[in-house]
């Protein structure tokens, strides 16, 4: 096509649009009332996401080791009731060497063969073990000093007294832990078992039902905007093919003179294209600056009356929602008029070809 036929084919267009301008208008309010409510719908959930986010990172996994205070002050019980398989591998393992040697007891009784952990650098490497599993983002191992001491802080104040009994003769209860947090909650489970089978670990501690909510929020606010989405979409679909209806009939006398002289039908479709392209980009445009407007006023609100600022900034997101919008309008534009004009010269372009 020569660029002239495009020159002429985009006046066309703009033509159109600016001749059924009431029509128009009235399109270009619609389709930014549904694009500024799918920008809310983003940014309700970016900020959303944003506090979940938060959550998933307080959501600590505790993971205490088999370590020396484990042997001295643990109630093993359970583990020797379900760790009976292991422990008959590390019998089968180990036996010649205790048939060998004897191990001397300490003055508590504890032997090295009791525990698993026997000092920093075991459980530093069993840290790094742990970190190595897909869905941990990070690992902290936390030594019995520092986990008793982020106990007494727990405590309302005036209630460390209750730990003076710790001295030096009973000694630091706590066990090493690995402080664990994940990437993904939906995966929180199979990562807590996975960690529950390691060598070397006790008990983990974690809060199954926060990771469920967390997940539940996210999979609520995903199929809500999903379909928040789509119901607009349609909408903008219905409202520019509307508009280019309104056209279409306004030049049927014209469309039916161009195909009687041998005009094609991509030829006759360009213009109602490009009439649907220029609304959907000037709402996209308009949108835009009406919910940054709406946007600041609604933080500014929020911040004044809470005290926070942590809100997604909307410079963060302006550049990837206005090619949203641009997209949708373009979409919605295109869609919309190739629909009613391929369906016009299908059933009703020759209306007036014997002329």
């Amino acid at each position: 096509m020569k660029v002239s036929s495009v020159r002429y084919l985009v006046k066309e267009g703009a033509k159109n649009a600016w001749v059924n301008r009431l029509m128009t208008l009235a399109s270009v309010g619609v389709l930014v009332a549904c694009m500024v409510i799918i920008g809310l719908a983003i940014l309700i959930s970016e900020n959303v996401n944003k506090a979940v986010g938060k959550l998933e990172q307080q959501n600590v996994v505790m993971a205490y080791m088999k370590d020396y205070n484990w042997a001295l002050y643990g109630d093993k019980t359970d583990a020797s009731s379900t760790d009976t398989s292991s422990a008959e591998d590390s019998a089968a393992q180990t036996s010649e060497e205790t048939q060998q040697t004897e191990e001397q007891a300490d003055e508590n009784g504890i032997k090295n063969s009791d525990y698993v952990i026997h000092n920093d650098d075991e459980a530093k490497a069993l840290c790094d073990k742990i970190a190595q599993l897909d869905n941990v983002a990070s690992v902290t191992y936390v030594t019995s000093d520092e986990g008793l001491e982020s106990v007494k802080k727990s405590m309302l104040e005036g209630q460390e007294s209750y730990f003076t009994f710790l001295d030096d003769k009973y000694g630091n209860p706590m066990s090493g832990a690995a402080k664990i947090t994940m990437k993904n909650m939906e995966q929180f489970d199979d990562t807590v078992n996975q960690i529950k089978n390691m060598d070397g670990i006790d008990t983990v501690q974690s809060q199954n039902d926060l990771a469920d909510k967390i997940t539940a929020i996210k999979r609520g606010i995903t199929v809500a905007g999903f379909w928040i989405i789509a119901i607009l979409m349609v909408i903008a679909l219905v409202i520019v093919s509307n508009t280019i209806r309104v056209t279409m009939y306004n030049r049927k006398l014209e469309i039916s003179i161009m195909k009687a002289v041998g005009a094609t039908d991509s030829f006759v479709r360009i213009p109602f294209v490009v009439e649907g392209m220029i609304i959907g980009l000037i709402s996209a445009v308009l949108a835009e600056g009406l919910l940054y407007f709406c946007y600041r006023v609604a933080t500014e609100t929020i911040i004044s009356t809470l005290g926070t600022s942590d809100i997604v900034r909307y410079g963060d997101v302006a550049w990837w929602l206005l090619l949203v919008f641009a997209g949708i309008g373009v979409f919605a534009g295109i869609l919309g008029s190739v629909i009613m004009i391929s369906k016009y010269l299908r059933h009703e372009g020759s209306e007036f070809s014997a002329i």
